[in-house]
């Protein structure tokens, strides 16, 4: 395992950095000393937190990017490469969600969320991975969620790219551990940011909206994580006794699932 215990002189490449987990995650390794690359879609919203980095005296390169255009991606990390020469730590962020039954979800924005999700973490990973291994020093961050670990009704094209996503980052970990590059996986519950719109908010379980946590206490949770060299992370962390719930008593967890979601409790 390799600790992450200073930023100073790491470039950090983040990708969905231009609202909630990915903005605050780039701002507080920016503050740690790090040399941020900050990566979205709006280039306005990246423009404004780049002034902000620089103002507060760090630095910045903001480079818009859809992800799920493998074109862009390339573009955007040879410009990245460009500007600072390498990537020393990648932060996978980007992503969306809706609430939706598979039945009356558009399968034109399941596979568009399939491109987002997972493609684009595996687009980015495989350009930059290679010069971390040369190196023999980088970090993986995989901002997965808890839908990756326990599947829920209505999320189903979601839950899919998240399973994926943790997929790539497990055998990605073993692969490259010994090559001095480590990977973390976060698996955040219901986090209070604009990923949550008002049509999710709304189809959401009145007992999962009273779960909802601040994006503070995850993005703490992620620096402490790679400060400890820890592999994978769950936020809240009682949520992972689910985990061992869903092992070890599958038809109850269904059942719970299923009273917790479908009935609107």
């Amino acid at each position: 395992m390799r600790r992450l215990t200073s930023y100073d002189g790491l470039t950090v490449l983040v990708t969905g950095a231009s609202s909630g987990i990915g903005r605050l995650l780039a701002s507080r390794m920016a503050e740690r000393g790090a040399r941020v690359a900050l990566v979205a879609r709006r280039a306005d919203e990246l423009e404004r937190l780049a002034q902000e980095i620089r103002q507060a005296g760090g630095e910045a390169e903001a480079l818009p990017c859809d992800v799920a255009d493998r074109e862009q991606v390339e573009s955007c990390v040879a410009r990245a490469m460009e500007r600072f020469g390498g990537v020393d730590v990648l932060v996978n962020n980007a992503g969306y969600g809706h609430h939706r039954t598979f039945l009356e979800w558009d399968v034109a924005d399941m596979e568009h969320m399939m491109r987002v999700n997972y493609l684009g973490t595996l687009f980015f990973t495989k350009l930059l991975l290679p010069q971390m291994v040369e190196r023999r020093q980088g970090w993986l961050v995989f901002v997965s969620s808890v839908a990756g670990k326990i599947a829920s009704p209505e999320e189903s094209a979601y839950v899919a790219s998240k399973f994926a996503m943790l997929g790539l980052a497990r055998s990605l970990s073993i692969e490259v551990e010994d090559s001095g590059v480590h990977v973390l996986m976060v698996c955040p519950g219901v986090i209070r940011t604009p990923f949550f719109d008002e049509e999710a908010l709304r189809r959401m379980p009145s007992v999962t909206r009273r779960g909802m946590v601040e994006p503070e206490g995850l993005v703490d949770a992620i620096l402490r994580a790679l400060a400890k060299g820890k592999r994978e992370i769950t936020h809240p962390r009682w949520i992972a006794s689910g985990y061992l719930v869903q092992a070890l008593a599958p038809g109850f967890m269904r059942a719970q699932i299923r009273r917790a979601t479908l009935s609107r409790v």
